[in-house]
């Protein structure tokens, strides 16, 4: 029977511990939809090289990775679970890709903009990041990619590089169409900034629960205000509005019992999650590393074997 599914691929970098701002901009929409696509989860660990130099931490964050997505409930039997580093592809197809765009289009990227004014090396690596990224995508023959609104770039790079590729040689790449997902573009930090390890601003995914309250204690709140926004945003991605109005009635102007109870939903939604974490062995996560990269290579490997023919190398 012939699978008429279309095609998905999404990934986390592995330059870190997870936070919410991860589970809801990338781990929950990913879980929402998966099983309705021929999906495909990368670990991101050579993206990562950007602004990691710690191999140790690198290899833990690999692994924590893979567990952090069985953790949330991703089934390994029903998706591509894989190591991007497993695979030599992507820096292969990434070269080819860097060779047919130019620079000052790369300087057009809004994440690399964005990374250097906040004082992030303006290393080569993060220059030329959206090829490898498109090299990611194409490898695949991806239709679809769940982006957040603010994300929406990437695969406008993505089909750029595509599309200049495809003019040049033939029409060989599948050029993918983003998915965008309304509400987890942006997940607030605890400064009311986008939330991200590098702005110091995050509640762990799966921390303790003094962790989670630590976290949220922290929130910056505006005094003058009945209801202190940078909570009430972040309580927003755990209940409905209509939920939340009652709630935020009864408190008002009280930040400290609404800040307690949103540390009691954060509390409930974790602590599952966590505790499942705790189970997953490293060689679990070996076991469906190694299984993800024989699948993602299979499919790979077609791909690159037409582009080393179109492009003269064989």
């Amino acid at each position: 029977m012939t699978n008429t599914k279309k095609r998905l691929l999404t990934g986390l970098q592995s330059s870190g511990t997870l936070h919410i701002g991860n589970y809801f901009g990338a781990l929950k929409p990913f879980l929402d939809i998966y099983q309705d696509y021929d999906s495909y989860l990368m670990v991101a660990d050579y993206h990562s090289l950007t602004s990691l130099r710690d191999p140790e931490e690198l290899r833990k964050n690999v692994y924590n990775v893979v567990r952090d997505y069985l953790a949330v409930g991703v089934d390994p039997e029903q998706v591509v679970i894989f190591r991007q580093s497993d695979n030599q592809d992507h820096m292969e197809l990434a070269w080819v890709f860097n060779c047919l765009v130019t620079v000052p289009f790369l300087m057009q990227a809004h994440s690399y903009k964005d990374k250097v004014a906040k004082g992030l090396e303006p290393n080569a690596g993060l220059f030329t990041y959206p090829m490898l990224q498109a090299a990611d995508i194409a490898l695949y023959d991806i239709d679809v990619v769940p982006v957040g609104e603010d994300q929406r770039q990437h695969i406008e790079y993505t089909r750029e590089a595509v599309g200049k590729f495809n003019r040049a040689y033939n029409d060989l790449l599948r050029e993918p169409e983003e998915m965008i997902l309304s509400g987890v573009g942006v997940v607030p930090g605890t400064d009311g900034q986008k939330m991200s390890k590098s702005y110091g601003n995050t509640i762990p995914l799966f921390g303790t629960r003094e962790e989670i309250k630590k976290a949220v204690m922290s929130i910056v709140t505006d005094s003058e205000g009945d209801i202190p926004e940078n909570v009430y945003a972040i309580h927003k991605l755990l209940r409905t509005e209509e939920e939340l109005a009652p709630i935020y009635n009864e408190h008002k102007g009280r930040y400290g019992d609404l800040k307690n109870i949103l540390v009691e939903d954060l509390e409930t939604l974790i602590a599952p999650m966590r505790e499942k974490r705790e189970s997953i062995s490293d060689e679990i996560v070996e076991s469906v590393l190694a299984a993800g990269k024989k699948k993602a290579q299979e499919k790979s490997s077609e791909t690159i074997d037409k582009v080393r023919k179109a492009i003269g190398i064989r």
